[in-house]
């Protein structure tokens, strides 16, 4: 996706208001009882999602609409149930059937291809895997008692499980980086990278965020900073985006410390994964690392003050049910910023749902 097929924010935000007012009056056309029915079944659509991203069902569509026999050899499933999944997610607008019969792709569909530039494939996969229905199976446990489940579970935290699991942790790689490139044209349409010399990506994984801001940005140079294990793939992705001789790779851990020299520092999704003593003692290691005046960029989902729907509020309950973290609203973000020696100067929404919590080294 380009940036500039990304809209304004603004217009992102009415259009979001008009689908909640006709999300409203699609729940009252319908008695009480059957609005809550369609949303407690929605767990069967998600799998059936599941189900066709781990078929790879879009893939073998990707070339032609094909029949349910075709379909079947192609993935390996079984004609008549293949048959009937498909026209379950064709009733959800995923997939069409043509009127001779064969299935073929439309764009929710195309969504689910492997190789699509926005794939939601990966993230199907892991919402129906297994192990991760399970954890949200505690969620009843983390809200009675505030405190993670997947320690209780697991009995280790859920970093350090991922670890012992390499097959879902495949599945979870594949789904952050579907979530990761779906933030990346938005953040870099909503803000003007211009005014650093030297971007620092704190936790930047393999730097898709921080490679397509170097390439935005042409007087910039990045540093990306992750794990050793994180950043040794990086090299590939930062050449495959032409950007690979401005950014330098250096590894460590912030929860020890963080590069120097850095007029913006940048971290995306890394701070909702704590919880507050251990966020603000993150952004004091990038304080004394920053020069008074640097920026801070954090890339969030920010919980607005409305009560509409917002992805937000429910990777609240996954950050809750994980690692007793959550996502913050603006005067949450504020407070941490104090904690640590920034001050907030504005939140920058997006045409996505995220936004760039913006302050400065004070």
């Amino acid at each position: 996706m380009s940036a500039q097929k990304i809209p304004p924010a603004r217009a992102a935000r009415a259009v979001e208001r008009v689908r909640h007012v006709l999300g409203r009056a699609h729940q009252r056309s319908v008695p009480p009882a059957g609005a809550m029915m369609e949303m407690i079944l929605g767990a069967w659509r998600a799998q059936g999602i599941a189900v066709a991203a781990d078929l790879k069902v879009a893939d073998a569509l990707a070339d032609g609409a094909l029949s349910a026999d075709e379909l079947a050899r192609r993935v390996g499933a079984d004609p008549d149930a293949l048959s009937r999944l498909m026209r379950a997610l064709i009733g959800e607008g995923i997939f069409t059937r043509r009127r001779d019969g064969r299935f073929a792709l439309n764009a929710l569909g195309e969504t689910l291809r492997s190789d699509s530039p926005t794939s939601m494939a990966g993230m199907a996969r892991m919402v129906g895997h297994p192990s991760y229905r399970e954890h949200w199976s505690g969620l009843a446990d983390a809200v009675r008692t505030g405190e993670a489940y997947v320690p209780k579970l697991r009995g280790m935290g859920p970093w350090e499980w991922l670890e012992t699991q390499p097959e879902f942790a495949a599945v979870f790689n594949d789904a952050m980086t579907s979530v990761s490139e779906m933030a990346v044209a938005p953040v870099v349409a909503a803000y003007d990278f211009s005014p650093f010399s030297t971007i620092v990506d704190v936790g930047g994984g393999h730097g898709r965020l921080l490679a397509a801001i170097i390439a935005a940005t042409p007087g910039a140079r990045g540093v990306l900073y992750d794990l050793p294990q994180v950043v040794a793939g990086a090299p590939e992705l930062l050449a495959k985006h032409g950007v690979a001789e401005r950014v330098r790779a250096e590894s460590g851990s912030f929860l020890d410390g963080v590069p120097a020299g850095g007029d913006a520092y940048v971290l995306k999704n890394v701070i909702h994964d704590w919880p507050d003593a251990e966020a603000a003692a993150i952004l004091r290691n990038i304080r004394a690392a920053a020069d008074p005046g640097a920026t801070l960029l954090l890339v969030e989902f920010v919980i607005p003050d409305h009560d509409r729907g917002f992805m937000g509020k429910w990777a609240d309950m996954e950050m809750l049910v994980q690692v007793a973290a959550r996502e913050r609203t603006a005067d949450e973000y504020r407070k941490l910023y104090e904690q640590a020696g920034f001050r907030l100067t504005r939140v920058v929404p997006t045409a996505g749902p995220i936004s760039i919590v913006e302050g400065k080294a004070v």
